[in-house]
């Protein structure tokens, strides 16, 4: 559904994407993991035809990026920043403009409204609009022409716990229904949480990239088995045959509260590639 070839982007003499290349298959969601000047906003817009680059090959529907239709457009979903909300008007009243550009009729409003969790706001200006409900409201933008692809630029940054839980259902459920997703953020509890595949992005390169749990899996170097006794006690074992008979003897003596594994976390594997944290 998304394809990137050796995409080159500079802005003046700042090459800001240095030959990005991956695939997107149907029904996935992709996350563009890495901090804000990474070059994940750039890709987004390249992709959506946006703004042209340098070198490369960039695909979607199939299609050249170059050569997108109106009508492959239409079929499209595109959430950034606060692209596409008027503060004066209602939550209704802001999709009916969208609504009419893409000939889709009123009743489908409150439909939408209704699958965010906005049908008791349709009324409600959107500058009266808590963050988390503004991004809803974006959502509904996004989903009212039912695209088949959706490109969500950081929709849960500042978000409280309660709403990015919210936020991460409305996106699986978009998932199951058989959109494809390409996902920009830099929490990298959203990326394992939601994503079927990650690419780190680190200044303008993808230093790596698989499913979340594969590129922790290949980092964990220290390969150790960490175990909480019910006494409140810690123990460290190390992951391999020897230590398997006293692991076993303390499960059979009920003695273990918990156990887990040594494997790092996206933002620990970041951090040792490129030695920036996710966040800056």
């Amino acid at each position: 559904m998304i394809r990137c070839k050796d995409i080159h982007k500079s802005f003046g003499e700042k090459e800001v994407l240095k030959g990005i290349s991956f695939d997107i298959p149907n029904g996935k969601i992709f996350g563009l993991l890495g901090p804000s000047g990474a070059g994940k906003t750039t890709l987004i817009k390249i992709l959506t035809g946006q703004l042209d680059f340098e070198k490369g090959e960039a695909y979607i529907l199939n299609k050249d990026v170059s050569k997108l239709t109106g009508e492959d457009k239409a079929d499209i979903g595109i959430m950034m920043d606060q692209f596409g909300v008027y503060e004066r008007l209602s939550c209704m009243d802001n999709l009916k403009i969208f609504a009419d550009i893409y000939g889709i009729p009123k009743s489908r409003i409150i439909e939408t409204l209704a699958l965010v969790g906005l049908e008791d706001a349709i009324n409600k200006a959107a500058s009266d609009l808590s963050k988390g409900m503004r991004v809803r409201l974006q959502l509904a933008r996004v989903f009212l022409n039912t695209p088949s692809i959706l490109f969500l630029d950081e929709p849960t940054t500042g978000l409280d716990p309660m709403t990015q839980k919210l936020i991460h259902k409305i996106i699986l459920d978009k998932k199951e229904s058989g959109c494809t997703i390409f996902l920009t953020t830099h929490n990298m509890e959203e990326a394992a949480k939601l994503c079927d595949e990650v690419a780190l992005l680190n200044e303008g390169v993808i230093v790596d990239s698989g499913s979340p749990k594969d590129i922790c899996r290949r980092y964990n170097h220290q390969k150790k088995i960490l175990i909480h006794l019910t006494s409140g006690k810690d123990m460290e074992f190390t992951h391999d045959g020897k230590c398997a008979e006293q692991i076993c003897r303390l499960m059979e003596d009920g003695k273990i509260e918990t156990i887990h594994s040594s494997e790092p976390n996206l933002e620990t594997v970041f951090l040792e590639l490129t030695g920036r944290k996710l966040e800056d």
